[in-house]
């Protein structure tokens, strides 16, 4: 099965200065990659890459094998779900109306079922007629998970969704990307949490916008990946629950224990 993200050299520049260098990578339906960096490495770039937002100086982006600048819109957003790292939301909508955002060519009643769906998948629908701006910081990122999931894309991009949530909410949205995989889907995520990350089946590491590590999360976030990318001082260690991350980190000479 061809993979449904190829990235082939790409290269984005930004006022003539590369912010991705030479960035290849492949994504197969059933994994989930994560996509860990510094500030500023160029995730969130390569996730509009990913979706034909940003402009290739030099390079391929793929989905499903189609030239992603050569897509339509519709047929962009058949292929590929995407939640941005904002989960502001600006109408007093209920949780069912939102998650039916990401189903709209379907008919009313359909994007309902559709909706109602995918909040069950997510642990909210009980909450489905409750109003999403009374709703707290993470019952309304599960609701923007809803809406995503509820696209019905076979590839799903996920900017940051761990970002300002609790960790019992941190590890059941990954717990969810992980369902939409074994499901068939394929799913890429941004995460900062590099203990999250190692839950994930392979992690992409980038550095000043260059791919340094690309495999198994021990692979990738190797003392010695871990040391030129983060700055850090640690390994991995298997645990009963997964992997944990032990580091310290290195500034100025300084060793701070995370």
């Amino acid at each position: 099965m061809s993979p449904i993200l190829e990235l082939t050299g790409v290269r984005v520049e930004r006022e003539g200065r590369p912010i991705l260098d030479d960035v290849t990578l492949a994504i197969q339906r059933g994994e989930v990659v994560g996509l860990v960096g510094a500030n500023g490495s160029g995730k969130t770039t390569l996730l509009r890459a990913a979706l034909g937002l940003a402009a290739l100086a030099r390079g391929e982006a793929r989905l499903d094998g189609n030239l992603v600048g050569r897509l339509s819109s519709a047929r962009r957003a058949a292929l590929a779900g995407y939640l941005p790292q904002e989960r502001k939301i600006g109408w007093s909508l209920p949780a069912w109306r939102i998650a039916a955002l990401g189903a709209p060519n379907a008919p009313p009643a359909q994007a309902r079922a559709i909706a109602l769906a995918a909040l069950g998948k997510v642990g909210m629908e009980a909450h489905a007629e409750g109003g999403v701006l009374a709703m707290s910081g993470g019952e309304r990122a599960r609701v923007l998970l809803a809406r995503l999931l509820a696209t019905g894309a076979p590839f799903l991009i996920a900017d940051e969704p761990d970002a300002g949530l609790d960790p019992d909410a941190q590890r059941l949205i990954m717990e969810l990307l992980r369902g939409a995989a074994k499901e068939g889907r394929a799913v890429l995520v941004t995460l900062h949490d590099l203990t999250l990350a190692a839950g994930c089946d392979r992690l992409a590491v980038l550095n000043a916008g260059h791919l340094v590590a690309l495999g198994s999360p021990a692979q990738a976030l190797s003392p010695a990946i871990l040391r030129s990318a983060f700055g850090l001082e640690g390994s991995l260690f298997p645990t009963a629950a997964g992997p944990v991350l032990a580091a310290v980190r290195v500034m100025d000479g300084r060793r701070d224990r995370l």
